[in-house]
């Protein structure tokens, strides 16, 4: 029961967060799609660096376990169902995420975009046999499958870059996005 109140807890405080920087607005999704509203990027690029940096000092100083971090395969479908990911997120100014955040404070239009991601979930439950006997080179792993991009101290998942402090690398990323971020200016055009 507390894990669900943990969940539930950290669920709402981040519906929170993305009502309050506007990503539960599709105007503002659009804008930052378009590159006329650079407000969005700058929190993304901040968020995955202060975040990177915070999991692998936590990892380090023993408050989370290695144990606990799962990295899912990359092949080649990933791809392919990112860009079709990428055109609805851009023609409906949601992600899943935003949508539910959206519901969450009242926007109307987020029920179409739920139900269209649940549609398309359904029609991939539905092809899914079919597609791994038509189409199998769409689970090709890419770089071997299942690796990380630095060293997490979990020996089921390989780093790319060996023999370096996840840690460092992690300061490394956040040092280059939480500097964009900074760098970035609010608005490009419009």
């Amino acid at each position: 029961m507390k894990e669900i109140l943990f969940a539930i807890l950290i669920g709402g405080s981040f519906g929170f967060v993305l009502h309050k920087v506007g990503a539960t607005n599709p105007n503002k999704i659009v804008g930052f799609l378009r590159l006329t509203d650079l407000h969005l990027a700058k929190v993304i690029l901040f968020a995955i660096g202060f975040s990177s940096l915070l999991l692998f000092i936590l990892m380090a100083v023993g408050l989370i376990p290695a144990a606990h971090i799962s990295v899912k395969s990359s092949y080649i479908g990933v791809i392919i169902g990112g860009a079709i990911f990428g055109i609805g997120f851009g023609l409906g100014g949601y992600c899943p995420g935003t949508t539910l955040a959206a519901l969450g404070s009242g926007r109307k239009d987020s029920i179409f975009m739920i139900l269209g991601g649940l549609v398309g979930a359904w029609v991939f439950v539905l092809v899914y046999g079919w597609l791994t006997t038509s189409m199998p080179w769409l689970y090709d792993k890419i770089a071997g499958g299942k690796v990380s991009l630095a060293q997490t101290a979990n020996e089921n998942f390989p780093a790319l870059i060996d023999g370096i402090s996840g840690v460092l690398v992690a300061a490394v990323v956040a040092i280059l996005f939480m500097g964009g971020a900074a760098l970035l200016p609010s608005k490009l055009r419009g």
